[in-house]
């Protein structure tokens, strides 16, 4: 029979199945259930690597559960695998104490440790190295030691490889496969080229251990000397074994002794450390914040610091003498924080990233450390270097001259003229440049859309779409639309906000608020960027008939160093001023319940929100999760970059007190801690929840064992959220 439909029909028929794939409604099953969950992130690949042909970049892909490595052409996606696995796997195989699960494990991975060819890698099995030339049919063990070794390394000609034992650095040359010990007197309070908990956390970058840097010619070695003996053990306990287990860190608190530091150079070949004269320094008031060596090889460049970083000196060392110039020092009207390494150019001059000005921006100097002009300027930020065209003469970064909320990428001549972006789409990017500078990978994201990843040449010229990450279950759900917007706070700073209004939003009724903070310096919360899962359970709650707001003070704004150092010694206070000033624009709005506005927060955030409920009425809930409630509680290389030493500020200090407040908590308050947070302790939320009591102040906590400054057991994940969104609504 023919069946004839009329096209109106059609599309009606069409239009009301889009609509009904958009109304379905989030459950915490679909963000966060271990087995249930949606992918709402997509999988699109995020750390391409690019070989050094400029032509090709190295792309994970996984099928039929075995992850390759491939070797992609740029311009025109085609793939072959990188090196043969199966060959790898097979040489694993013959290898005593290698089960065949280990051996496809190894062979299978996303990354690999390469040396700088990229002809062969080191593998980390069982505590112990292995080496193995891609291609060839045998693994050379390298080590075999009851102890582990750590942060290793291929020297820059890959003829070495570098390592830390036992607080002790080695050597092996690759060639005769002779380990050397460049250290012997290592231990666990005094660590040769390995960074301690406070150094890696707060100066050099989370997940970063390693504490020496090899010289560019691969003959010596320049590396941190940690000494840890007047440092504070701090205990953690894990109450689930049924013997107990205790683990004793080396954590210095604000005020308390920190680790001192030497810096060393050795020959690879052995022979006593070369010390860096640091006379110019008082032991207990030194920080090395970052290492670095000059092309030459010549000299060690590294940048020390006083404890309350006030200032940073930038100092070059004769690598035979250990005498050392100081090239420039950098101060401003409150703390400097150090950010970067010089970038050398060919010429022996360099460039440098400070905020002298208030604003992160990128200057230009001679060798001998004399200013040759400023490069970029302007009230926006630097936000990355990537690199430097020497042959065309441009510099290429990310900045916030287009959006604070915002990165783009961007470039500029090296005289400071010809700014162009390079990215137009709205939202943030984040660039990698092969190295000839002629095509760059941009990752992008929005607020709406996770992030996807394309091909650009060095004009900005898109190439190629290397993955759209098209979502499709995205479309399924009723969201509601994040609205960008700024608020001015009483003193007429522009403070960046973003609202979401439930999907079937009715301007005649009246929504309560839920908000999050962050607030911490220049860590704003506020971006047009995807916010994986927390975006969506903030749109879940927004289904549920909430307002979501996010409302960044000014101190964590990002806009410049100036803004955040308004906060410099008290902290709480001017954040808590501004973030009051975004509740006070809500009340303005005849579609918010003013009587219910909650306020929740992580780390910082968990402290913005107890400081809040302790010293504010404008809230009726807050959610605190691993909050710092005393600044004397938390780390001295953190605290005191903001704080000072609590010696040199007790009164700042005892302002930015939660604990101090306790008695005048207002509203409904929710601690939660990780039993076993390694960097905020939970004895911040004891003390807390002991002059609550004291106080005879009611409040719910909830610990969650095994976990540290962040939940991150999915089972425990989807535990968390249950309970948050169970507060919010009961109490809101």
């Amino acid at each position: 029979m023919n069946k004839r439909v009329t096209l109106p029909f059609i599309l009606l028929f069409i239009l009301s199945g889009v609509g009904a794939a958009q109304e379905r409604l989030l459950t915490l099953d679909d963000i966060y259930d271990p087995v249930k969950r949606i992918n709402f992130n997509g999988s699109p690949p995020l750390n391409l690597m690019w070989l050094s042909d400029g032509e090709h970049y190295l792309q994970s892909k996984t099928s039929d559960g075995r992850t390759q490595l491939m070797k992609v052409e740029a311009t025109t996606g085609a793939a072959v695998p990188f090196f043969d696995s199966a060959r790898m796997e097979a040489a694993l195989r013959r290898l005593p104490g290698f089960s065949e699960e280990d051996a496809r494990r190894l062979s299978n991975q996303a990354s690999y440790n390469f040396n700088p060819a990229r002809t062969a890698v080191l593998l980390n099995h069982a505590n112990d190295l292995f080496y193995y030339e891609l291609g060839s049919d045998r693994v050379v063990r390298l080590t075999s030691t009851p102890e582990e070794e750590t942060d290793a390394t291929f020297s820059p000609d890959g003829r070495s490889i570098a390592f830390v034992r036992a607080g002790n650095l080695y050597v092996i040359d690759l060639a005769t496969g002779r380990e050397r010990a460049l250290t012997s007197d290592g231990s666990d309070e005094l660590l040769n080229g390995r960074l301690d908990w406070v150094y890696e956390e707060e100066l050099y970058g989370r997940g970063n251990t390693r504490g020496y840097w090899w010289s560019p010619d691969s003959k010596r070695i320049a590396y941190l000397q940690l000494n840890e003996k007047s440092v504070h053990r701090f205990a953690v306990v894990d109450h689930v074994p049924r013997l107990q287990e205790l683990e004793q860190t080396h954590y210095p608190l604000a005020g308390d002794p920190n680790p001192l530091v030497r810096l060393g150079i050795v020959s690879i070949v052995g022979g006593p450390t070369r010390w860096v004269d640091l006379e110019a320094y008082v032991p207990t008031d030194l920080l090395i914040s970052r290492v670095a060596w000059t092309p030459d090889a010549k000299r060690v460049v590294f940048q020390a610091q006083n404890r309350e970083q006030t200032f940073l000196d930038l100092n070059a060392a004769d690598v035979e003498t250990g005498r050392v110039t100081t090239l420039f020092r950098e101060t401003t009207r409150a703390w400097v924080e150090a950010v970067d390494n010089p970038h050398w150019l060919r010429d022996g001059s360099f460039l440098w990233r400070s905020e002298r000005n208030g604003w992160m921006h990128l200057y230009h100097y001679a060798p001998d450390g004399k200013l040759i002009r400023q490069v970029t300027n302007g009230e926006w930020e630097v936000r990355d270097l990537y690199g430097v065209d020497e042959t065309n003469g441009w510099i290429y970064f990310s900045a916030t001259e287009h959006s604070p909320i915002a990165e783009h990428v961007y470039r500029i001549k090296l005289d400071g003229s010809q700014l162009t972006r390079l990215t137009q789409i709205e939202g943030t990017h984040r660039a990698s440049f092969n190295p000839q500078f002629t095509r760059f990978i941009d990752y992008w994201s929005d607020v709406r859309t996770p992030p996807q990843v394309r091909l650009f040449d060095a004009e900005g010229r898109l190439v190629r779409v290397i993955d759209e990450n098209r979502v499709e279950a995205l479309r399924q759900f009723k969201l509601g639309t994040p609205e960008f917007l700024q608020v001015k706070a009483r003193d007429g700073f522009i403070m960046e906000a973003m609202m979401i209004k439930p999907p079937d939003f009715d301007p005649t009724k009246k929504y309560p608020v839920m908000s999050y903070t962050y607030s911490g310096p220049h860590a704003p919360s506020v971006r047009n960027a995807w916010g994986g899962p927390t975006y969506m359970w903030h749109q879940m709650l927004a289904q549920r008939g909430y307002i979501i707001w996010i409302c960044d003070n000014r101190t964590a704004s990002g806009k410049g160093a100036q803004s955040a150092w308004a906060a410099y010694g008290n902290f709480g206070e001017l954040e808590l001023r501004d973030l009051e000033d975004g509740i006070a624009y809500l009340r303005s709005l005849p579609y918010v319940d003013a009587s219910r506005i909650g306020l929740w927060g992580w780390s910082f955030g968990g402290y913005m929100t107890s400081y809040a409920l302790t010293h504010s009425q404008s809230f009726r809930l807050g959610i605190a999760g691993a909050p710092v409630t005393d600044w004397h509680l938390y780390d001295s290389i953190y605290t005191e970059r903001y704080m000072r030493l609590p010696q040199n500020n007790p009164e700042g200090y005892r302002r930015s007190s939660v604990i101090r407040a306790a008695s005048n908590l207002h509203g409904k308050l929710l601690l939660i801690h990780g039993t076993i947070d390694d960097n905020v302790h939970l004895q911040n939320s004891i003390q807390l929840i002991y002059e609550l009591q004291k106080a005879g102040k009611q409040f719910q906590l909830m610990l969650y064992p095994k976990s540290r400054h962040g939940v991150s057991d999915p089972l425990l994940v989807k535990h968390l959220r249950q309970m948050m969104t169970d507060f919010i609504l009961n109490n809101l």
